[in-house]
């Protein structure tokens, strides 16, 4: 898997062309650009498209602008406080993959090693090939076992369960009770190592429950589980207060609410209990809840190239690594809704500028269902986060471009 390394050095290399003349070529956010970025959010939400916002940009470690729009709680009026506490699902890619990286440095693993070196349940895997008359499904033995490396860009072969992914094998998924919350991520393993994957490891990009492997393999290697590795080795040094796996009865107050908009105008309730309580399982790929103030803190440490007010969570050589295409040869994209992006350690990073908004090259960045988003840009030293509960993906993407184009077209 040698040449993998390489593509990821390609893209390295031109990260640092882009930081060595950013000193040059950065100027400071012109503050029309974030007037309009306010604007544009209070309108979504003066139209009832959203029930409310929190956003926070920071360029040179210090905050631009940090505001809140709208409700946390449209039933009751109860608006946006800066400490609202977000459902951010896929956000919580990122953090696993920090808690990997750090890992890595400690000599734990390396990128090209077998999964199944770590995990025995996912040795010998077979590949779907398709349905048989009867409904099985007929498989072929894997062309290599998956490596980290391809377990990390979503090109091991592994699928999500629907609607995220779709076929027999995310079925399958949904019947053996994997991303169940109250199934423990060890006992999920055990069921994943029963199914076969969906493609050969290392032909295709395809959104998985990968990043959930990962959070086990976290705890492989560490001794502990995956809660506590992140709050002690994470949350904790990075004074993340607010963010975990549910949000606690005397915060639950400021836990926000999510909707979905209605055809005919107005929104809709959707959460249910979920988060209010300790789960049995712990998601690396969509489980946590956090605050903007808290994911700012995690965004700029990165951005610092793995510290923080003094405090070190990666090395400088994980974090490029992250930062990185390590999509392996043949895959040039991701997903067609991501144009001109490619893929690191549980970041998209943007290779094609023109194709994603103006966002620089090596902007690296990620989302949740619930609409949450952010991104890194090391060109001009920003951090973005934004806050949102909303079940229309597509209008929160299109918001999340929106936002991009204010800010850098």
């Amino acid at each position: 898997m040698k040449h993998l390394q390489i593509r990821g050095l390609a893209i390295t290399l031109s990260s640092i062309f882009f930081l060595v003349f950013s000193s040059i070529s950065r100027a400071d956010i012109d503050p029309a650009r974030l007037d309009a970025i306010a604007a544009d959010m209070q309108s979504r939400v003066d139209e009832e498209r959203l029930s409310g916002a929190v956003i926070m940009i920071a360029q040179d470690g210090k905050i631009q602008t940090s505001k809140t729009f709208g409700y946390q709680n449209v039933e009751e009026q109860v608006p946006m406080e800066m400490d609202t506490i977000f459902r951010i699902f896929s956000m919580t890619k990122p953090v696993t993959g920090t808690a990997l990286m750090i890992l890595h440095d400690e000599g734990k693993f390396q990128l090209g090693d077998a999964v199944s070196k770590y995990i025995p349940q996912l040795a010998n895997l077979r590949v779907f090939t398709e349905s048989a008359a009867d409904g099985s499904m007929l498989t072929e033995a894997a062309n290599h076992e998956m490596t980290i490396q391809e377990l990390m860009t979503h090109t091991g072969g592994i699928m999500y369960v629907p609607p995220l992914s779709s076929g027999p094998v995310p079925q399958a998924m949904i019947a053996a009770g994997i991303m169940r919350p109250d199934i423990a991520l060890a006992q999920q393993i055990d069921s994943l190592g029963e199914l076969p994957l969906g493609y050969q490891p290392g032909t295709k990009w395809e959104y998985s429950y990968s990043v959930d492997v990962q959070g086990y393999l976290v705890e492989v290697l560490s001794g502990q589980t995956f809660d506590v590795f992140l709050e002690e080795r994470i949350f904790a040094p990075l004074d993340m207060v607010d963010t975990g796996f549910f949000v606690p009865a005397e915060k639950a107050h400021r836990l926000a609410r999510q909707y979905n908009q209605v055809p005919d105008g107005g929104l809709t309730r959707t959460d249910t209990g979920q988060f209010l309580s300790k789960p049995k399982f712990f998601s690396g790929g969509g489980g946590l809840t956090s605050t903007a103030g808290d994911y700012m803190k995690f965004a700029q440490m990165h951005l610092n190239k793995g510290e923080l007010n003094g405090v070190r969570i990666l090395s400088e050589d994980a974090i490029a690594i992250m930062r990185s295409n390590l999509l392996p040869e043949g895959i040039d994209n991701i997903a067609n809704i991501y144009p001109g992006n490619v893929f690191g350690v549980d970041f998209a990073v943007v290779s094609n500028s023109a194709a994603f908004n103006g966002a620089p090259v090596g902007t690296h960045w990620w989302w949740g269902i619930a609409g949450s988003w952010f991104w890194i840009d090391p060109v001009q030293n920003i951090v973005f986060v934004g806050m949102i509960q909303n079940d229309n993906i597509f209008y929160s993407i299109q918001t999340h471009g929106a936002m991009r184009s204010l800010l850098y077209q």
